[in-house]
């Protein structure tokens, strides 16, 4: 197995679930308080290395009280934080209100994930001694771009979450083996709400793509071959907090055993996390465990 290198966003998830969001000016009163561990980055680390992976994270936490448990989280799942920086000043936040009809409004403060502009030389060692770079878009642009690229120099093949769905930097789609992006991110990026048109006209960017579709599974689309749907298998959802997080870290550890995508598209442990509320929390283990 090669090591998966994951450089992204730690943030403390701080969660209100409510009858009903409040309007503007309004006050409401909650029903349940969670703190807990998220960011994107961090979500599809835990989840890779849960599923077998050897993982490696790149980013930043704050030196406030939520740093500590935020590494801990990495470090509990297996990943190695040798590269998961500590910086001055507050770790990253998303404060989210969930409403009785599983709507979920959020605003998300970057701290400490905003510093992360670049790479040094122990990330550039990192990249270049894996076998699979993981990105999404919670981090500073520079810093996607410049892993993606480097990356690409040291033919490290590179799987991106365009999430959350914003103009892509130049160049940065070039430097990416596998585009995974969910059906409303496909259709942001390219105007077309069909996942199958979507994919298509990504695969003039990227030589792969994977359109997450929820319940319905995957749609699986590569340069010169006929698209693939990937059916989900049935589960109950009690929340899709970190699903696709879930399914891109399980991705990754399969390709990460040499197997082709097709071999390793995780649906069904996408559908496992999806039975229990939470983000990172819920991610399932190895063999069908969910977390404790």
């Amino acid at each position: 197995m090669t090591v998966i290198v994951v450089l992204g966003g730690t943030s403390m998830d701080l969660v209100a679930h409510v009858a009903r969001a409040p309007g503007r000016g309004e006050t409401v009163t909650g029903r349940e308080f969670a703190a807990v561990p998220g960011g994107k980055g961090a979500g599809q680390a835990v989840a890779a290395a849960r599923a077998g992976g050897e993982v490696v994270m790149i980013g930043a936490v704050g030196t406030d009280g939520y740093g500590p448990l935020l590494r801990a989280h990495l470090e509990q799942a297996g990943v190695d934080t040798g590269l998961l920086h500590t910086v001055p000043g507050p770790s990253g936040t998303a404060h989210i209100v969930v409403d009785d009809g599983g709507a979920r409004s959020a605003v998300v403060v970057p701290g400490a994930n905003g510093t992360v502009t670049g790479l040094g030389p122990g990330e550039r060692a990192a990249i270049a001694s894996a076998g699979l770079l993981l990105l999404q878009l919670e981090l500073p642009a520079a810093a996607v771009t410049d892993a993606a690229r480097a990356a690409r120099s040291l033919g490290v093949r590179t799987v991106l979450t365009p999430s959350p769905v914003r103009p892509l930097p130049e160049g940065l789609l070039d430097a990416v083996g596998l585009l995974v992006p969910d059906e409303h991110e496909a259709a942001a990026l390219t105007g077309f709400g069909d996942p199958h048109a979507a994919a298509q006209i990504l695969l003039r960017q990227v030589p792969e793509v994977v359109v997450t579709l929820g319940a319905r599974g995957c749609l699986y689309a590569a340069r010169g071959e006929e698209p693939v749907l990937f059916p989900a298998p049935e589960a109950t959802a009690t929340g899709t907090a970190g699903a696709e997080d879930t399914f891109v870290g399980t991705l990754a550890a399969a390709l990460a055993e040499d197997r082709a995508v097709p071999e390793s598209l995780a649906s069904a442990s996408a559908a496992l996390c999806v039975r229990r509320p939470g983000a990172s929390a819920s991610l399932p283990r190895r063999g069908g465990t969910e977390a404790a």
